[in-house]
C-alpha cells in the first residue's frame, strides 16, 4: 500500500480512502469502507473500473497489447513451453524444473481416466445436443462422483482436485464430441501428450489405427496455451464468485464453463466464422466493410476489437502464425475463407476508421479456422476453450480460497424500482 490518499467530495464533506499499488498496472483506490464512512455505493455496471481481488496470476496491458502469465509473455510461452509447463507455471507461480515437470506430467496423465459410470451421463442428453449443454452438466457432475475431494479447507484435497480438472477435461470434452456424431468412447493413452491425446480421443476410432500428427499436436498445444487464462474476464470472475461463498471446485468450474458460453465471451471465435462464411469470397469484402462502418446497419465484424486490449491482441499474432501451419501441413492452399480473412485483416490494419477506433483482428479472428482446418465442428469451439481455460479458473480458484482476506462476493446495487406501496385486496384492483 502506498502512502497516497484518495479525496472524496461530496457537497461540504469529504472523505480519504488508501490508494493501494501493484507491482504493475495501474493504482486502486481502497473503496471497502466507503459506504460504512458515506453510507454510499459506487456504480460501475460490468466492474469495468472495478478490482474486485488481487492476484499474481495474469496481467494484461490492454493499451500496449500485452499478455503476462505470473510473469512470462505468452508469446515466449506458446513458441517455446508446452500446455503442461503452462498450467504448472499458473498453478505453482514458476515455471518446473525437469524433475518437476515429470512429475506434474505424470500425475495428470494418470488422472484423465474419468469415473466409467459417467458415460451414462452422456446418454441422457438428446445425440443433438449442444456440446457445451453436455459439459456444464458433466462437469458439474464430477462432485457426485469424486467427493473425496470437495473439502475446499484441506490442502490436501484442493490439490487432487486440481489435478482432476486440468486432467479430465479433454477426456469429458472429447466424449461430449464423440456422443455428438454417435462415435464410440476413446479411452485416453498414457504414452501420448496431452494435446495429442486429445485429437486422439476426439478422431481415432476402434476400426482403424490413429496417428497423431506433431504439427497438428503442436497447434492444438498451443491453442489450449493462448487460452489458459485471461485475468479477471466474466468466465472467471464467475467461478471466483461461486467460489466465494465455499462451493466445491468442480460446481464453480461448471458455473464457469455457463458463463463462458455466451458469445459475446467464449462463442466469439464460432461467431467470427460465421462471418467470414457469410461474406464467403474476397470480392464482397469491401462491401462488408462499408456495411460495418455504416452505424445504421446492423452488421458487425466479428473478431475484430477487444474489450480490454486496444492495441493488437499478442495471442492473435501467434494464432496466425499457427492457423498457417495447420493449412499447410494439411494441404490446404486456398482456402476462401482464410482468402477473406487475410483481406480483411489488411483493411483493418490499414483503413483509417478501423484504425482510429483501434478495431485490430483478435484471438478469435484465427482460432475459428484453425479449429476448423484441424476437424472440429464450430459448435465444439467453445468447449476448446473451455478445456484450455479451465487451468487458469482453478488457479484463480486455488488462489482466491487460499487468500486470508477472501470474503463472499456481495455486489450492491442502485435500485430504481418503486418505494414501498401497501398491498391492495384483489377485490379492490
Amino acid at each position: 500500500m502506498s502512502d497516497n490518499k484518495a479525496t472524496l467530495t461530496v457537497g461540504d464533506k469529504s472523505w480519504e480512502f488508501p490508494v493501494q499499488s501493484g507491482s504493475i498496472g495501474p493504482d486502486v483506490i481502497d473503496i471497502g469502507a466507503l459506504y460504512k464512512e458515506t453510507g454510499m455505493f459506487t456504480y460501475d455496471p460490468g466492474f469495468t473500473s472495478t478490482a474486485s481481488c488481487q492476484s499474481d496470476i495474469t496481467y494484461i496491458d490492454g493499451d500496449e497489447g500485452t499478455l503476462l502469465y505470473r510473469g512470462y509473455p505468452i508469446d515466449q510461452l506458446a513458441e517455446k513451453g508446452d500446455f503442461l509447463e503452462t498450467c504448472y507455471l499458473l498453478l505453482y507461480g514458476h515455471l518446473p524444473t525437469k524433475a518437476e515437470k515429470l512429475d506434474f506430467d505424470t500425475r495428470v496423465t494418470r488422472h484423465t481416466m474419468v469415473h466409467e459410470q459417467m458415460s451414462k451421463f452422456y446418454t441422457g442428453y438428446r445425440r443433438d445436443s449442444h456440446p457445451m449443454a453436455v459439459m456444464v452438466g458433466i462437469v458439474g457432475a464430477l462432485s457426485a462422483f469424486y467427493h473425496d475431494s470437495t473439502d475446499i479447507s484441506d490442502p490436501h484435497q484442493r490439490m487432487v482436485a486440481t489435478l482432476r480438472l486440468v486432467a479430465k477435461m479433454p477426456t469429458m470434452a472429447a466424449m461430449a464430441y464423440k456422443y455428438s456424431i454417435g462415435q464410440p468412447f476413446v479411452y485416453p493413452r498414457n504414452d501420448l501428450g496431452y494435446a495429442g491425446n486429445f485429437l486422439h480421443m476426439c478422431f481415432s476410432v476402434p476400426a482403424e489405427e490413429y496417428k497423431v500428427n506433431p504439427i497438428l499436436a503442436r497447434a492444438m498445444d498451443r491453442i489450449f496455451i493462448l487460452h489458459a487464462d485471461h485475468e479477471q474476464n466474466a468466465s472467471t470472475s464467475t467461478v471466483r464468485l461461486a467460489g466465494s461463498s465455499g462451493a466445491n471446485p468442480f460446481g464453480c468450474i461448471a458455473a464457469g464453463i455457463a458463463c463462458l458460453w455466451g458469445p459475446a465471451h467464449g462463442g466469439a471465435n464460432e461467431a467470427a466464422l460465421n462471418m467470414l462464411h457469410e461474406i464467403g469470397t474476397v470480392d464482397r469484402v469491401e462491401e462488408y466493410v462499408a456495411k460495418a462502418k455504416d452505424k445504421d446497419d446492423p452488421f458487425r465484424l466479428m473478431g475484430f476489437g477487444h474489450r480490454v486490449y486496444k492495441n493488437y491482441d499478442p495471442r492473435a499474432r501467434i494464432m496466425q502464425k499457427t492457423c498457417h501451419e495447420v493449412l499447410n501441413e494439411l494441404g490446404i492452399e486456398n482456402d476462401p475463407t482464410l482468402e477473406v480473412a487475410m483481406e480483411l485483416e489488411k483493411i483493418a490494419l490499414n483503413d483509417q476508421y478501423f484504425v482510429e477506433k483501434k478495431l485490430y483482428p483478435n484471438i478469435d479472428f484465427y482460432s475459428g479456422i484453425t479449429l476448423r482446418a484441424l476437424g472440429f465442428p464450430a459448435d465444439m469451439f467453445t468447449v476448446l476453450f473451455a478445456v484450455a481455460r479451465s487451468v487458469g479458473w482453478i488457479a484463480q480458484w486455488k488462489e482466491m480460497v487460499e487468500d486470508p482476506s477472501q470474503r463472499i462476493g456481495r455486489p450492491r446495487q442502485l435500485f430504481t424500482g418503486a418505494t414501498q406501496r401497501d398491498y391492495v385486496n384483489i377485490s379492490e384492483r
